[in-house]
């Protein structure tokens, strides 16, 4: 991996037009992402009466078949975002996924439909590394938080207008087809995944035309240009991947030591997702799936993911221990970064199993349609989408600046300390009036967690791995967080008859450990920002 080996004074912390312009597209980027991998909650219903699935179906779909090609292409395309021009490799990925968005509208079946959510998975595995890595490049690091709450602001904006678009265009569609005759015999949920694919290829044009700036220079620390990135990803990816990783091991001579911790968490992990599945299917019996003419037990196919993602976990930290101990001593080597990780892993999966399912919920207990459902909640959650960041980042700066990191976790802690109080209230509302206004005071301070969580583990590492470092916690999040969330609200759900608002209120129970990891953040997010360079010397990165 290339080192940076030129420290330099940090220039003004004016900001350029050229960074504003670059957070716009970047915005853009996680917005459509957002849509595109949200609109799947919307269609909820009408995906399940065409294609005769239930709700732990629909869970694998929305999250575990997504996770796994999400999680699993991140981390080399983080790599390679560390090393090659990130505006062509977002420009790349962004027609890949919105490609594959579309193509879901032709599925007839799951198979089909868990192909397009996998293309997704890969497509957007480079919008959060590449998109901060950006943006890190373009604006000094006090107003890093300012920027991380606009790009959070833009996430809500896409979380809300899957709702709204896939709730008013399947409607639209169905409603003007209503006496058949559709071009294409294309149902309403299946003209809603062209809609939301369309927008991404402008953007895709746009971003192919961004301006790409000098890496680590906002940091005083200027990086030479990686002399071959392609095959640094490659190299990544292949020792990540479960049973490649043994070349890896094979070849650097890793040791006894190594490769039985290596086979030895595989069989831990191995036997601990056969006990997972075991009490699942006792737990929520489900049918067959079928995929390719063969048939599979949705909860094997569940686990399965969940341990291949475990286990990439094992192998990333052991190639990084090998490949590039600097990497590995700067990440691994700061618990504040740790907690950070976990901590946002355990809230993404209440905010997934949440999200994923509130728009159903909405529709069953309050009697709403689809596109009644979508405009209104869409809007809702836009519009808090947006507030709750842009009240958070401009205090996230200010507590930075006067308090440092322990401002910034205050923040943090505010958020999610008070939000799981609320979600017990919020769906027991008696009317969807009353929903929506409980879901006001949820929502603002729920949002509010992600500019003080990514500035400070920004703040952790070293810009070059910045990206790496993105790649990692998206990994995490998305592998733990939406890889069960929704499939445990799904089961959960199905097992109690399908009680949506018990089964979306259990999974708020994991927010007491969150609380804990906070408390531990504060008192070690100072003391580990101050150790990263003396991190990075020890394991001979030259800075």
């Amino acid at each position: 991996m290339t080192m940076p080996n030129e420290t330099t004074p940090p220039p003004s912390s004016r900001i350029t037009p050229a960074a504003w312009k670059m957070l716009f597209l970047v915005s853009l980027t996680q917005m459509l992402s957002l849509l595109d991998r949200n609109i799947l909650a919307i269609l909820n219903p009408r995906i399940k009466a065409d294609l005769n699935i239930g709700d732990a179906e629909m869970g694998l779909l929305y999250g575990t078949v997504f996770a796994l090609f999400y999680v699993l292409f991140s981390l080399p395309i983080g790599r390679l975002a560390d090393g090659w021009i990130r505006t062509r490799l977002l420009s790349i990925s962004i027609a890949f996924w919105s490609f594959s968005t579309g193509l879901a509208a032709f599925a007839g079946g799951f198979a089909l439909l868990a192909v397009s959510r996998l293309g997704v998975g890969i497509g957007e595995a480079a919008a959060q590394p590449a998109g901060t890595s950006l943006i890190c490049d373009h604006f000094p690091k006090a107003r890093r938080g300012m920027a991380m709450a606009v790009i959070a602001a833009a996430i809500a904006v896409g979380l809300g207008l899957s709702s709204i678009l896939g709730g008013l265009a399947a409607d639209w569609w169905d409603s003007r087809y209503a006496g058949g005759h559709a071009p294409l015999g294309f149902s309403g949920w299946q003209f809603a995944f062209i809609v939301a694919a369309l927008p991404g290829f402008p953007l895709a044009i746009a971003m192919w035309y961004a301006r790409e700036p000098k890496r680590g220079l906002m940091d005083g620390i200027i990086t030479k240009p990686d002399p071959a990135p392609f095959r640094a990803s490659a190299e990544v990816f292949g020792s990540v991947l479960p049973l490649c990783n043994w070349f890896l091991l094979w070849r650097k001579d890793a040791g006894a030591r190594q490769w039985a911790i290596n086979i030895g968490a595989m069989l831990l992990i191995i036997s601990l997702m056969a006990v997972i599945t075991y009490l699942c299917s006792s737990f929520s019996p489900r049918p067959s799936l079928h995929l390719g003419g063969i048939a599979f037990n949705p909860h094997v196919l569940q686990w399965s993911v969940i341990g291949i993602g475990l286990l990439v976990i094992v192998n990333l930290i052991q190639s990084l221990r090998i490949n590039d101990p600097a990497a590995y001593a700067v990440i691994f080597g700061s618990p504040a970064l740790m907690i950070c990780i976990v901590a946002g892993a355990l809230q993404t999966l209440i905010n997934y199993g949440v999200m994923g399912f509130t728009p159903l919920f909405l529709m069953k207990n309050y009697g709403l349609t689809p596109g009644e459902t979508g405009l209104q909640f869409g809007l809702l959650a836009a519009a808090i989408g947006v507030l709750g960041p842009a009240i958070a980042g401009p205090i996230t700066d200010m507590a930075q600046n006067r308090f440092g990191g322990k401002g910034r976790v205050a923040v943090l802690f505010l958020s999610l300390t008070l939000s799981p109080l609320l979600l017990t209230w919020v769906f027991s509302a008696p009317s969807a009036s009353a929903f929506y206004w409980r879901f006001i005071f949820y929502s603002v301070l729920l949002t509010m967690w992600l500019p003080p969580i990514y500035a400070i583990m920004y703040d952790q590492v070293l810009p070059r791995i910045r990206a790496t470092t993105a790649s990692i916690y998206m990994f995490v999040t998305t592998i733990l967080g939406l890889g069960i969330g929704p499939y445990a609200v799904g089961i959960i759900s199905d097992a109690n008859g399908g009680n949506t608002a018990a089964a979306i209120g259990t999974i708020n129970m994991v927010a007491p450990i969150i609380i804990i990891l906070l408390v531990i953040l504060f008192f070690r997010v100072e003391k580990d920002e101050k150790s990263l360079l003396s991190r990075a010397r020890a394991a001979s990165e030259p800075v």
